[in-house]
């Protein structure tokens, strides 16, 4: 999992793979083959919504404010990359261990 993280000076950046519309939001796990950790959403991907879910969602998972998750990459993608203020490669493991489905 950890080649879909990098470390910034200001916070960790997270490869994502998105598949909107799912029952649940969830954490589904990581894809080696791609390199991306997995997430489900349960919005459909029209009109930002996903998106939208996505920050929201790694706001709470994460224990921060929702300004401090940022979509860099994939606005319009599957394939997203996501910036995380004021964490660490630590943090989110940690996190990622206790919430895979």
């Amino acid at each position: 999992m950890k080649d879909a993280i990098k470390q910034t000076k200001d916070g960790v950046i997270l490869d994502l793979d998105i598949s909107p519309g799912a029952r649940e939001t969830a954490v589904k796990g990581y894809n080696p083959w791609r390199k991306r950790i997995e997430i489900r959403l349960s919005e459909r991907a029209e009109k930002g919504k996903a998106n939208d879910q996505l920050v929201l969602f790694l706001s709470g998972l994460f224990g921060v404010n929702s300004g401090n998750v940022h979509i860099i990459t994939g606005l319009t993608n599957s394939k997203k990359s996501v910036k995380i203020t004021g964490l660490k490669i630590p943090d989110i493991l940690k996190v990622l261990a206790g919430n895979e489905h």
